[in-house]
């Protein structure tokens, strides 16, 4: 019976770890997002089947047009415009400065505008307005950085001083506007910032465009077309933090003096493909756009204008695609990031057969935050940003066919991030030291969630450990014991 005992506590014991890692288990991974969604594949619009007015492909890395339909016809940019105001924003204010939002500001948005929901008096940090106009299509933070640039400009450039960023000083809007600098700051900053606007497009080369507002509510005298747009996005993606905010699928806002705790407003990113960029990875034939990063983008939509997206993307081969599509009827509003997943797969799959050279390593889920697919479990530096990278090509042997062959499990070049020989800076990990085991299932999910392994480890020794004693104390009782030998009676009772 006490032999019984203790093997149903040992077996208890086991039967208690398993069940304990089997409720854990599931968990461990939480908040790095480490389990496949397996979401089914899906076939795009075709591209000649996509209803816009204007598209274009741009190839911002040899500066041509790969794909375009009436690319340099006028349209109406909707929230498009907030690509030049945030990269204004980023030209001549602190990012970690404080600016107070003014009545004018707040006030002079439509009400059927989208909003970030800033109060009059509101004191803000400039990186918050950032997220505010891009996440939710703020009208209202676009208005708060206008006005701040314009007095930032005034005091930085007075009329007479020297000149900013654009080449012009005061002077230039006290011309333009024909109302004293003091006027200006007092009555009309928004009207300033629009000529600065406009300024910016021109010294761009964006011939096509004129802007009145600083974030695209309709007016028949703010236009542009498709391929400014993808100038614009092609200067404004040189600033880090523009990459930054554009690939961010949601912010949390800071707590201020107008909202007095953190997580006032949870904002989510307004582009659709940043949550499922494998979209992208095919084009409606099935061919491999061979599209390495899908870095983000910015939506407009008007009732009319219609809707559109510009977006930014890298290659396979290492090019920057800036990839616009406007003009998509209003009332097909809910086709717009079908349409625009269409522009950019096919857009990606020219720029590769133009130069189909592999210098981006990895794949689409390698970039990606979240939403891989199954079998693209991410092996790559996650926060990556493909255009900043340096390409330094592996040396290789020619084969015997004459033509370079790389080494098992090594791509055509190395990426490293940041400038050339900085030591601070880290290159992208190679597992192919290992035998290529890290670009196995098993490999992939140790190098992504080493806790998680470290725990099953631990767990199947314990597991191994437990058994070990359960065999060995089996062995032991069973056994057969030997009696004790008794004494024969002598016949002798007790005496008393």
């Amino acid at each position: 019976m006490h032999k019984n005992r203790k093997t149903g506590k040992i077996i208890s014991s086991l039967l208690t770890v398993l069940i304990v890692a089997a409720c854990v288990i599931p968990f461990t991974g939480y908040g790095r997002a480490q389990a496949a969604v397996n979401q089914p594949d899906i076939t795009i619009t075709p591209i000649d089947e996509i209803n816009c007015a204007s598209y274009c492909v741009y190839d911002f890395t040899t500066d041509e047009i790969l794909m375009e339909q009436q690319s340099h016809n006028r349209i109406y940019p909707a929230s498009m415009t907030k690509i030049m105001t945030f990269q204004l924003g980023l030209d001549y204010l602190d990012s970690d400065a404080y600016v107070t939002c003014s009545e004018n500001a707040i006030n002079s948005v439509a009400s059927d505008s989208t909003m970030m929901y800033l109060c009059v008096g509101e004191e803000i940090k400039v990186s918050e307005l950032y997220y505010g106009l891009m996440l939710p299509s703020g009208n209202d933070a676009a208005n708060v950085i206008g006005e701040s640039v314009i007095n930032a400009l005034f005091e930085n450039y007075p009329a007479g001083g020297p000149t900013g960023p654009d080449g012009v000083n005061a002077q230039y809007f006290v011309d333009a506007l024909g109302v004293s600098e003091e006027e200006i700051l007092a009555s009309y900053p928004l009207s300033a910032f629009a000529e600065l606007m406009t300024l910016r497009a021109r010294n761009l080369g964006c011939t096509g465009t004129h802007f009145s507002n600083a974030h695209g509510y309709h007016s028949d005298d703010h236009y542009t077309t498709a391929f400014d747009l993808c100038i614009m996005m092609a200067n404004a993606t040189r600033n880090p933090d523009f990459n930054t905010v554009i690939s961010s699928p949601t912010h949390v806002f800071q707590a201020t003096n107008c909202h007095p705790y953190d997580g006032w407003s949870t904002v989510r990113n307004t582009n659709q493909i940043l949550m499922d960029p494998w979209m992208t990875s095919k084009t409606a034939e099935g061919e491999d756009t061979h599209i390495a990063a899908f870095i983000g983008g910015k939506t407009g939509t008007t009732s009319v204008a219609g809707t559109g997206m510009t977006t930014y993307s890298v290659n396979e081969n290492g090019h920057e695609l800036m990839i616009a599509v406007c003009g998509i009827p209003y009332e097909e509003s809910s086709n717009q990031t079908r349409y625009v997943t269409s522009a950019v797969a096919y857009g990606n799959y020219a720029c590769w057969n133009s130069d189909p050279v592999t210098v981006v390593p990895g794949t689409l889920g390698d970039y990606q935050r979240f939403n891989w697919t199954a079998d693209e479990y991410p092996v790559l530096d996650n926060v990556i940003v493909p255009f900043d990278a340096v390409v330094e090509p592996i040396e290789t042997l020619p084969s015997e066919s004459g033509q370079e062959e790389l080494p098992p499990g090594e791509t055509a070049g190395e990426v490293i991030i940041g400038d050339a020989g900085d030591p601070e800076v880290p290159s992208v990990e190679d597992h192919s030291a290992l035998g290529g085991f890290f670009e196995t299932r098993v490999g992939k999910f140790i190098a992504m969630n080493p806790g998680v392994s470290v725990f099953i480890a631990v767990l199947i020794i314990t597991i191994i450990v437990l058994v070990v004693i359960l065999i060995t104390r089996g062995i032991k009782y069973s056994r057969p014991k030997r009696r004790k030998s008794v004494r024969e009676y002598q016949g002798k009772g007790p005496t008393f």
